[in-house]
């Protein structure tokens, strides 16, 4: 593995920009040079993920598939937050940026990986970030766990989504480590288990999954994406969980989390409502579409659905605290050729979302003859009275 030297880190920076393919040309049989531009692509792959952790100059990649696959440091520091207690088993480090983020709190953290590059890796980082508190070590985390009659306050895990080829898998029981199979020795070895997870998996599965052990369900997103589910099961509490689901949307300023339980959603019926101009129109994060909350959030909030099959919420004033994106409607018309030379004339420019509609976004914009962009929305969608389009800006301040 290539060592950081101040010249390396110095070569690195100047040729942060450059095209890497040429310099690969430039210096082919280097060895150095070519491990320095893998360093240059894996910092370009992981800059906005990684914006914090990239600020220490001789971080290092093992791997480019590292680069990929790591946990941003936005989410790997709310998985910080889930975390109870002093000593901490990451199973699965990988790049570490989740054992690094726990550590950062003064916590004692163990970290495992079976590849022996990024364990060393992890060793490195950990100098070069100043963290004290991390054990890094080469080893496969199930058989070091069974030999090691050790108790931690925390373990958590991220197994493998990957199979044989590459091929995705989502499954818990398919993963590597068998989260499921291993659950009778995790119990021994600590009170609290955090599992991170696809987020295509059915959370009902997920929360069966565990058989009488009820973990609280994270759904993690950004505003645009649903990120992962994370399980957190208390093996040491007496308290019954009331398999609680919270849907967190974060962003590097802001987080909006949003929490409830299946008897709850299930207690409400869906409450609907006529979309009209001056009223607000709610798009919910993907992290809250996952978690199918969908007659919640009408009582939660005070808002109705447009259409049983279209979730979007409008109100009759500003719901704080909404799970959603949030906008000012200033238009509704019925769907139809009228509407369509209205929006052309009137909205030449307006960003097209088409849902639960007879046409896609692609194809309605192209039917309407505008060009996307600027800061108003046009929303294509079924209502309770029918295929309408609705006009929106964006709130500020909400």
């Amino acid at each position: 593995m290539i060592e950081l030297t101040q010249d390396i880190i110095e070569w690195i920076e100047l040729n942060a920009k450059a095209d890497t393919s040429a310099l690969r040309l430039r210096h082919a049989g280097d060895r150095q040079k070519n491990e320095a531009i893998l360093q240059i692509e894996c910092r370009r792959k992981a800059a906005s993920k990684l914006s914090d952790t990239l600020k220490c100059r001789n971080f290092i990649f093992p791997t480019a598939l590292s680069a990929e696959q790591c946990t941003s440091d936005i989410l790997a520091e709310f998985h910080s937050t889930l975390v109870k207690g002093h000593k901490v088993l990451d199973m699965t480090c990988g790049l570490c940026i989740d054992a690094f983020h726990i550590a950062s709190k003064g916590i004692k953290v163990t970290a495992t990986d079976i590849n022996p590059e990024i364990a060393e890796a992890a060793v490195i980082n950990a100098k070069a970030l100043g963290l004290t508190t991390v054990d890094a070590l080469c080893a496969d985390c199930t058989q070091w766990l069974a030999r090691h009659d050790c108790v931690f306050d925390t373990i958590f895990i991220d197994p493998a989504r990957r199979g044989e080829g590459g091929k995705r898998i989502f499954a818990l029981s398919d993963c590597e480590p068998d989260v499921i199979a291993l659950l009778p020795l995790l119990k021994q070895r600590c009170r609290r288990l955090i599992v991170k997870a696809s987020p295509m998996l059915d959370i009902s599965s997920v929360r069966h999954s565990f058989g009488n052990h009820s973990p609280h369900i994270y759904i993690l997103g950004t505003p645009t994406e649903c990120k992962e589910l994370v399980a957190v099961i208390d093996f040491d509490s007496e308290k019954v969980c009331a398999n609680e689901i919270t849907a967190v949307t974060l962003s590097h300023n802001t987080q909006n989390s949003f929490s409830f339980t299946p008897d709850e959603e299930a207690s409400y019926d869906a409450r609907y409502m006529n979309a009209a101009p001056g009223m607000i129109l709610y798009e919910p994060y993907p992290a809250a579409m996952k978690s199918g909350a969908f007659n919640t959030m009408c009582h939660r909030f005070d808002t109705g659905k447009l259409h049983s099959n279209t979730h979007f919420y409008v109100s009759n004033s500003i719901q704080p605290g909404f799970p959603g994106s949030a906008m000012k409607i200033i238009e509704v018309m019925p769907f139809g050729k009228a509407a369509c030379r209205l929006v052309k004339d009137k909205y030449p420019v307006i960003n097209v979302t088409a849902r639960n509609f007879i046409l896609s976004s692609a194809d309605l914009a192209k039917r309407l003859k505008i060009k996307e962009g600027g800061i108003l929305r046009l929303f294509a969608v079924n209502t309770v009275a029918g295929p309408e389009i609705i006009i929106a800006a964006p709130c500020n301040g909400l």
